[in-house]
């Protein structure tokens, strides 16, 4: 497992870094505990301030964090600056909001003559997280800073294509305060990450990555009896009903699709059109896509990044030629892509009838997927012939019948009239084969803590 810095858009290595030593995996893991018996101990007064520090530096630092995406993994400037931005307002979040959302619940039993029950909510221990490229700071403060909140401490192995990023949000930690030990980077390999989470003192895993990664580390997590959470892949639903506003939906699909390069597991991957309006949609669509620019992610009029690797970029043109094989039809529109760097070809895919396996694909890269559909309660039955179940969007002109549908499709978020988007106070996460478990707001939180009964009951009480 490679850990380097490789621009995609030159394709340029630029640094290289050694695999972690098996020593360094246990000395980490020893300190991390030992960081947590005083940490859990610290009040939530001391860890707010953590946190919030944790925030300002983002916001001081923002151009030298945003360059770290750029360089690494092909991020638009104004994305990456967006990036920082958000994992700021969630350490803020959890600054501002920790100590109410673990706050000792007094339960209401049956005979208050007889007692009284709290539950309280502790910390477990040390964590591992291992983290994605395609958000190299906002996945990782999406769990950091509930779970550092909470008196965890943490062990993250990032993606091995962004270990600046990696290394740079392990010294923000520390300048902003968080004891030495209680949150450390590792360029671990595959089996140690094995070791880790069977060591004892370690007491959970958060993965956000692929469904085979998922696979691995929910049945590692499950034999070593630790607790895991997975958001894993997404296939997200762009449902478009008759009366939904053309102009203003077109370019929500148009950003929805292609922002970040179209590398975010809520991006709006299948396109559901309904028959009335399917011609309509597809003719402004493609002009849409015609209107983005390609180059150089760190030009600020640049809107169509590259992929974060050509390996990256070479499965995602492999995917669109076996869904063609099976039957589709492959319409390439856009801005005409470099042939150097990363890049790929804005694809749009069509005719990807049932029995077509790539129309139950995730595509990680600029490929729209456009399905027709006869009315809205068809357009609900291909929204929900998916094996994910991460987000999805409606957009109609009537709110009401929006949420309606909304309900009707089964996903963890559903939006009205917006792509599926992140804030730091909205909970993130699925179903089905997009994993489970949820992070950010209370949901967040309390994924690793221990709810803890402590229950006083008079002494004469009856058995």
């Amino acid at each position: 497992m490679a850990y380097e810095t490789r621009n995609p858009y030159t394709g340029e290595l630029l640094e290289a870094y050694p695999d972690a030593t098996d020593t360094e995996v246990h000395q980490a893991i020893e300190n991390a505990h030992v960081a947590f018996l005083s940490w859990k101990e610290a009040g939530f007064a001391e860890r707010a301030r953590v946190m919030h520090s944790a925030a300002t530096i983002l916001r001081r630092d923002v151009d030298f964090f945003a360059n770290l995406l750029t360089v690494e993994m092909g991020k638009l400037v104004a994305e990456a600056k967006a990036e920082i931005a958000l994992s700021a307002d969630i350490f803020d979040y959890y600054a501002n909001n920790a100590e109410v959302l673990l706050a000792p619940e007094k339960l209401p039993v049956a005979n208050l003559d007889e007692g009284d029950a709290v539950l309280s909510a502790e910390p477990l221990g040390v964590l591992l997280a291992i983290e994605p490229w395609n958000f190299p700071f906002y996945q990782v403060a999406r769990i950091a800073a509930p779970q550092l909140s909470a008196g965890n401490t943490m062990l993250l192995k990032h993606a091995s294509n962004v270990p600046q990023a990696a290394a740079a949000f392990e010294k923000l930690m520390l300048e902003a305060g968080l004891p030495q030990g209680a949150f450390k980077n590792l360029y671990a390999t595959r089996s140690q990450i094995e070791t880790i989470i069977n060591d004892p003192r370690v007491h959970g895993v958060a993965l956000t990555g692929s469904e085979g990664a998922g696979s691995i580390v929910a049945a590692q997590a499950g034999k070593a009896l630790k607790k895991s959470t997975l958001e894993l892949g997404g296939a997200d639903a762009f449902v478009v009903l008759a009366d939904a506003e053309m102009e203003k939906t077109i370019n929500w699909a148009v950003f929805g699709r292609h922002w970040n390069g179209g590398q975010v597991c809520v991006s709006s991957k299948r396109m559901i059109v309904v028959d009335d309006v399917y011609d309509q949609f597809l003719e402004g669509y493609t002009a849409g896509v015609a209107k983005l620019r390609v180059g150089d992610p760190a030009d600020p009029t640049t809107t169509l990044a590259p992929l974060s690797s050509e390996a990256a970029a070479n499965e995602i043109k492999d995917k669109i030629r076996q869904a063609v094989s099976c039957g589709a039809t492959a319409t390439e529109v856009g801005p005409k892509v470099p042939c150097s760097g990363a890049f790929v070809q804005p694809t749009i895919l069509t005719n990807l009838s049932e029995d077509n396996p790539a129309r139950y694909w995730e595509f990680f890269g600029p490929v729209s997927m456009l399905f027709r559909a006869k009315d809205e309660v068809d357009a609900v039955r291909i929204a929900n012939d998916s094996p994910f179940g991460l987000g999805g969007s409606v957009f109609t002109a009537d709110p009401k019948r929006g949420a309606d549908v909304a309900k009707q499709i089964s996903t963890g978020m559903v939006f009205v009239n917006h792509p599926t988007m992140a804030k730091a106070d909205l909970p993130f996460g699925g179903i089905g084969r997009s994993g489970y478990g949820r992070e950010l707001i209370g949901l967040g939180i309390r994924e690793f803590v221990n709810h803890k009964l402590i229950s006083v009951v008079d002494i004469d009480a009856p058995f």
